[in-house]
């Protein structure tokens, strides 16, 4: 009896320290970054070489999840420079689609296509990583975070579920207190970093503290850096109409 009764007090041990999910850790993180509820908010991308501002773009994003999957379906419109004002780029699934009302036609897109800088198309889109990339955790490190802070992180090993989606692999560092994304470096499919991302500057929007900014950093070139700000985070009403591709040349925002 005492031999039985160890061996159920060893396993509960055990099982009270065990590390956790890395798939749950990657859930947690999303939910960090994304509202879970259909919202707007703006995003404004900086292009900087050698410390120096070289372009900008800003975007009006509309989110809203998926009832099945939980993935978030977008529709961007272009607000600034003016010579792309008011082209549309729709996330739906996988893919994506680009509007241009000049010439009024609607062509497929890749996400792992540059937007600006090093923000590729799939990183202004909405997206939950657990639902495209299969997580394992890879350990615990203490690392400095965007803000030159100490963070103790969980380091995760995410590998792409479906080649369509924007990065092979992704190395990401969760922080173990409170679950958000401190960094992320993307890899191609030959192994090649691409870049490096930290997530920083965490203010309260809808109800959770998120990052409003991330700085992106050129995996060969580090002083090609993008930085993506997120403001006027705002619950809004995001129409099925939107989301689909036949209706973009009749888009009118609200």
């Amino acid at each position: 009896m005492r031999s039985t009764l160890a061996g159920l007090l060893l396993c509960i041990a055990t099982s009270a320290f065990a590390a956790p999910d890395a798939q749950t850790i990657l859930a947690a993180s999303d939910a960090v970054r994304n509202p879970d509820k259909p919202f707007g908010l703006t995003t404004t991308l900086l292009e900087y070489r050698n410390g120096k501002q070289t372009d900008s773009t800003t975007l009006a994003v509309y989110s809203r999840a998926a009832p099945d999957s939980g993935q978030f379906r977008s529709l961007l419109r272009f607000l600034a420079p003016a010579r792309d004002a008011d082209k549309l780029m729709l996330k739906n699934g996988n893919d994506l689609w680009f509007y241009d009302p000049a010439s009024k036609g609607t062509v497929r897109i890749s996400p792992q296509q540059r937007l600006l800088g090093q923000a590729a198309n799939g990183d202004v889109v909405t997206v939950n990583l657990a639902g495209d990339y299969n997580a394992t955790l890879a350990g615990e490190e203490d690392i400095t975070d965007g803000d030159r802070q100490p963070r103790h992180a969980w380091k995760l090993d995410l590998k792409a579920r479906a080649p369509d989606v924007t990065y092979h692999r992704i190395e990401m560092w969760i922080d173990t207190a409170n679950n958000r994304p401190v960094k992320s470096r993307f890899y191609a499919e030959s192994g090649s970093l691409l870049k490096t991302a930290y997530y920083r500057r965490y203010q309260s929007q809808l109800g959770v503290a998120r990052p409003t900014e991330t700085v992106i950093i050129d995996g060969l070139d580090p002083n090609w850096v993008t930085v993506m700000r997120f403001s006027d985070y705002a619950w809004r009403d995001v129409p099925e109409a939107w989301l689909q591709r036949d209706y973009l040349p009749r888009f009118r925002p609200q």
